[in-house]
């Protein structure tokens, strides 16, 4: 019976090494195939503005019949003045906006 118990303790260590190996190696980068090499683009897409860079940040209102919160003033990235519970008037943005990649970071 002791011989039997053994062999099963064994089986069971291997069986974990073997998983915890097996989760270690879906993280590991996968190699290249010989003979592949970089390339640099020549050509890609190109930066849209909004009215050929004219009316960015501060001049955008997103919502055409609300008026832009004084809150906002253009100088965050992505801030086109979109904000209909009027947030940015209550909260502090750089904290809004330090949570959000803290969560963002989180869900990944």
């Amino acid at each position: 019976l002791q011989g039997a118990g053994g062999s099963l303790i064994k089986m069971l260590r291997a069986s974990v090494l073997a998983a915890c190996v097996a989760a270690a190696t879906a993280f590991s980068p996968s190699a290249l195939p010989l003979g592949t090499a970089t390339r640099k683009a020549t050509s890609g897409p190109t930066m849209q503005l909004y009215k050929d860079g004219k009316l960015q940040g501060a001049g955008v209102n997103c919502i055409p019949i609300f008026k832009r919160p004084d809150s906002l003033k253009g100088d965050m990235v992505g801030d086109m003045g979109f904000d209909p519970f009027r947030v940015s008037s209550y909260a502090n943005m750089q904290f809004c906006q330090e949570a959000e990649i803290k969560h963002g970071r989180i869900a990944m």
